[in-house]
């Protein structure tokens, strides 16, 4: 905190909670080892506090040291995650699902929920011969160039789609679209024929078709996608088996049981 005009340091009047959660957000993908200092300086909280709360987690396995005195998450924070409802109920019940398309395709295969104005993936399956992707499990990325999250996108409350919308989009490619105008037209396209393709947005070498995954009020709640090697297949020959898979997925979650449907739909 910046010192005061008197020259003590002003205290920090944020919440035990909100700093634990900025401390755990300093860790992310391609950034998930690092030291105390650097805890400290991606997390904007002073060294002191930042020592004396990794310690505390430290004690409790919700982080681990390592022998080269650099932090990661601990098995504590997982086993704490993976009650998640919306990540492993849905799992559980798209799985076989997956699988079977993935056999079928012998490429990536991922499932993934809208959380806020992002897509998180919660599941993923990938083959030794599958495209290189850049999204992993538990991860976030930008909803409008992904497969999935233009199904996603298609589906969500107006106010969702003019917020996502409004923001700058990033480019990842020369593909990605980052017109707004273009992107509405690409998810009325998505919301009339039932599924969606997004052709080199991401990475210049992979393309994703996707469809939208129901519960049984109908509403969309995730969305299932094949992503595979531009030039290997046509997506529209894709599309029958990605919106058949969907389905199944949906089937499912419309006959399980009330406490799995009721926390994805939440």
């Amino acid at each position: 905190m910046p010192p005061t005009k008197g020259g003590a340091v002003g205290r920090d009047d944020r919440s035990v909670t909100g700093k634990l959660f900025m401390l755990l957000s300093a860790f992310r993908s391609g950034r998930a080892e690092l030291t105390l200092s650097e805890i400290a300086h991606r997390s904007g909280l002073a060294m002191t506090t930042v020592h004396r709360l990794v310690g505390e987690l430290t004690e409790r396995g919700v982080l681990e040291r390592g022998s080269d005195r650099r932090y990661r998450v601990g098995l504590a924070l997982f086993e704490i995650a993976a009650l998640a409802p919306r990540g492993p109920g849905l799992r559980e019940v798209a799985l076989p699902y997956m699988e079977d398309l993935y056999e079928f395709t012998r490429e990536n295969v991922q499932l993934g929920v809208r959380a806020d104005d992002e897509v998180v993936f919660v599941e993923r399956l990938a083959g030794r011969a599958s495209v290189g992707v850049r999204t992993r499990i538990g991860g976030r990325f930008p909803m409008p160039p992904t497969g999935v999250g233009l199904v996603l996108l298609a589906h969500a409350p107006p106010e969702v789609r003019q917020r996502v919308l409004a923001a700058p989009l990033h480019r990842f490619t020369s593909r990605t679209l980052t017109d707004p105008e273009r992107v509405r037209r690409v998810l009325a396209d998505v919301r009339r024929d039932g599924f969606a393709v997004s052709d080199r947005q991401v990475t210049s070498d992979a393309l994703s078709v996707a469809a939208p995954v129901f519960d049984g009020s109908g509403a969309v709640v995730a969305a299932l996608s094949v992503v595979l090697r531009f030039g290997s297949v046509r997506p529209s020959s894709l599309a029958p088996a990605v919106r058949m898979a969907a389905r199944g997925i949906s089937r499912a979650l419309t006959s399980a049981p009330d406490s799995i449907g009721e926390t994805v739909a939440g």
